[in-house]
């Protein structure tokens, strides 16, 4: 075999082909791409974009206005579509054209959107990204075709080539353990970016600390007790780490301020943030669904909540579930005196109904407990102040862990393991923490 899946060539030059039937558009965007190592074509129409795309046939990018004469931009990109698949497609439309992009989206298979005017560098970098995802899909294809045309020769080879086969098979086998290695790490450092990033949302609202992260805990701790699938539990812990994501356009002033004490126009903006949360990440196809989820998290059971007014079973499960862990975990860090989660467990059954779903009731109490009682509890353990290197495994951190720049580590209650230690030994090479760490330790 002649060829391995290492195989290089020199780089394509893609074109992008963009369609407007205003000639200044067209001016105004060849003039903007000028520089960029791109065949540009350019189409008045619809039909005359179709005619360029079955001549072309490196074109890996059409960007097309909607509204356009004779055939607009949905269904000229549908059959765009039909004559170059694998191109990745952009419709651009005004403010007012949502229904219009929808169409684009479902029926020409935009694979994404952008509002006229546009910003010059917004549209440079998607043009970048495009032929970048586009560039991929052809580098998969190109190496899909060498490992069928090595399958082919496989079948052909004969006994003499045997020990070839199996050195071949051994490195396939090799490789494969490898790619699912990395499938792993690339999984645990979603998950760790995820942390990361709910922990800068939460430097900027000091009330929100560990708001996310008690979230999460205890929506999945709830899919899991009503046995939901996996992925689906995996769905909504994702959820409940960004469900307020869309509060980063919020102004400090209202950020902080209860919504009972909000004027109109204020709680209006406020009561925006679901909608932004999903659209902030809409762009990244796999947090899709959980942006789904983030979007209805403040519907209430009996229609009254927001931004769609969705009532009983039409407001998806999981953000049903969403609404329950959230609701918890602002009322648990409200409550003095004794027994404060059994108050909220009660204040939670006088919601069900009206503004929770009844049906929740059942798997809500273990997974609270799990989340909160280690909160109120520390019986048998005596407060030190340790230095980094005093650490073990076992001990429980009573305050939260923070790096030398503010980032959060490690939440108040967590327990020691060598991992964690070995997370906060790491850091602290990056970014030195604190000489000394409250911890708890059992007596």
């Amino acid at each position: 075999m002649d060829e391995t899946l290492n195989d290089s060539e020199e780089k394509p030059r893609y074109g992008v082909l963009f369609v407007d039937d205003e000639p200044h558009i067209l001016t105004a965007i060849k003039r903007l791409v000028i520089e960029e190592d791109l065949d540009v074509h350019l189409a008045n129409s619809g039909a005359q974009g179709l005619e360029v795309l079955k001549r072309e046939k490196e074109i890996g990018l059409i960007i097309s206005d909607q509204r356009m004469p004779g055939m607009n931009g949905a269904e000229f990109l549908a059959k765009a579509k039909e004559v170059k698949p694998d191109a990745q497609r952009i419709i651009l439309t005004g403010y007012a054209d949502i229904g219009a992009t929808i169409d684009a989206i479902n029926k020409g298979g935009a694979h994404r959107y952008l509002s006229k005017p546009w910003n010059d560098d917004t549209l440079l970098e998607t043009i970048r990204e495009s032929l970048g995802y586009y560039a991929l899909g052809r580098e998969n294809e190109r190496l899909s075709e060498i490992v069928r045309r090595q399958n082919e020769e496989l079948k052909n080879w004969n006994v003499q080539l045997k020990g070839k086969v199996l050195q071949q098979t051994a490195t396939i086998r090799e490789k494969n353990e490898q790619l699912q290695q990395h499938v792993l790490r690339l999984k645990q450092n979603f998950r760790g970016i995820l942390t990361a990033f709910t922990g800068l949302l939460e430097l900027r609202d000091k009330s929100m600390r560990n708001h996310s992260k008690n979230v999460a805990q205890v929506a999945a701790g709830i899919a899991k007790a009503m046995d939901l699938p996996p992925k689906q539990c995996d769905l909504i812990q994702i959820a409940a780490m960004l469900h307020d994501i869309g509060k980063i356009g919020i102004p400090d002033a209202l950020l902080g301020t209860p919504e009972d004490f909000l004027n109109d126009q204020e709680l209006t903006e406020f009561m925006r943030h679901s909608i932004r949360g999903q659209a902030a990440i809409d762009a990244i196809e796999e947090l899709r669904p959980a942006g789904v989820l983030i979007r209805h998290h403040h519907e209430f059971y009996d229609g009254s909540g927001y931004p769609d007014h969705l009532a009983g079973a039409a407001i998806p499960s999981g953000s049903r579930i969403l609404a329950v862990a959230d609701f918890i975990d602002s009322q648990i860090q409200k409550q003095q005196g004794d027994n404060p989660i059994g108050k909220v467990l009660e204040l939670v059954e006088q919601k069900m109904g009206s503004r929770l779903d009844p049906e929740l009731l059942p798997h809500i109490e273990k997974p609270v407990r799990a989340c909160y009682e280690k909160m109120f509890a520390a019986s048998g353990l005596k407060e030190e102040r340790v230095s980094l290197q005093s650490l073990r495994e076992g001990m429980i951190l009573n305050d939260d862990l923070y790096s030398g720049t503010g980032l959060l580590l490690l939440s108040k209650g967590t327990c020691l393991t060598f991992r964690s230690i070995e997370h906060i030994m790491r850091n602290h090479e990056i970014d030195p923490l604190p000489a000394e760490i409250v911890v708890l330790i059992r007596q």
